[in-house]
């Protein structure tokens, strides 16, 4: 029998809505005990995850047929109702209901269109020091807050690639908003990924902790270091954005199975052929450029004071914030 999911409350504090009957992997066609088994172990553990698949990740991951897994994955499109068209009218109500969290800074919250949005990837780029990390500590403390404070009464998965996550910052930063610290630190649930491979394992071992928990909040600080380290010259470019590319959809599946934001923080590299300008761009190229729904540009300026400038939205219009990073966390 499929476990129950927890009922959550919606991101406008609204009753949830009355969950479907769910449907387990074994009542498909074709899917026995044992391949149902192998599906869950790979993190297809229910029909949308199974329905957005390919063929040939389900064949890999279940051992079986290529043929057998696109009539799976067929029946699970069926039952999911994958596919359908809705209006535009029916989408902006829908997207009305999406959850936002506040950064602590009125002036990079307006920038973002009222804060950082669920369902969606939110980058960070900068230099060392430019506030990056502090802003993955600060939105992990906020996303706990009542919806009236500009949370989402949420808990957080932070996986941690450069050793960067610092609990005594969680505390600082939770005294600053009113949380208590010990609950705060309780609700994030941190992993040190190791390579890019842990990386990728991770997002899979925190869709099972989502099932557990109200989990409102992934952040990947930073996104882009293994991959960079890993995959050395233009030889090894094309699997490294390959994989760079699977790694950042399995994120946005997460935010949109769980109506979680996801923050990602990432590196750049320098550019000598440019004289007149910035000379670093964000690491990555076009894979995550196309894959971030919004681009955060962060730059030093007089400490404490950080410029944020927003490079890339679906439908904000670029622009600049300043805030303050203090003891007590991202202030205006």
């Amino acid at each position: 029998m499929p476990t129950k999911t927890p009922n959550r409350a919606a991101p406008g504090g609204e009753e949830p809505p009355e969950p479907k009957p769910e449907i387990a992997l074994e009542d498909l066609p074709g899917v026995g005990s044992t391949t149902a088994d192998k599906l869950r172990e790979a993190g297809y553990t229910d029909l949308m995850e199974l329905a957005v698949a390919s063929p040939g990740d389900v064949a890999e991951a279940a051992e079986i047929g290529t043929a057998s897994a696109q009539k799976i994955i067929g029946e699970a499109r069926r039952r999911a109702d994958v596919g359908q068209f809705e209006s535009g009218t029916t989408l902006l109500e829908r997207r009305k209901k999406l959850g936002r969290i506040t950064t602590n800074a009125k002036s990079l919250d307006e920038l973002l269109g009222g804060g950082v949005e669920t369902q969606a990837i939110t980058e960070f780029a900068g230099e060392f020091g430019s506030g990056k990390t502090q802003l993955g500590h600060q939105i992990a403390v906020d996303v706990q807050l009542p919806v009236d404070q500009g949370g989402l009464s949420g808990e957080v998965v932070y996986i941690d690639t450069e050793s960067t996550f610092r609990p005594e910052r969680i505390v600082d930063m939770a005294k600053g908003v009113g949380l208590d610290p010990e609950t705060a630190l309780a609700r994030i649930h941190v992993a040190r990924a190791y390579n890019s491979n842990h990386q990728m394992l991770l997002v899979q071992k925190a869709q099972e902790l989502a099932r557990e928990k109200p989990i409102r909040l992934l952040v990947v600080d930073s996104l882009t270091a293994h991959f960079r380290a890993e995959y050395l010259g233009r030889g090894e470019l094309a699997p490294r954005q390959q994989l760079l590319n699977k790694h950042l959809h399995e994120l946005l599946r997460f935010g949109d199975a769980y109506n979680a934001a996801i923050i990602v923080t990432n590196q750049v590299s320098s550019r000598p052929d440019v004289l007149f300008g910035d000379p670093t761009r964000p690491i990555g190229g076009n894979i995550v450029a196309h894959a971030s729904t919004y681009r955060v540009y962060l730059r030093k300026s007089k400490p404490p004071r950080r410029i944020a400038r927003l490079i890339d939205s679906p439908n904000l219009p670029e622009g600049e914030a300043v805030f303050s990073l203090t003891t007590e966390g991202i202030r205006e």
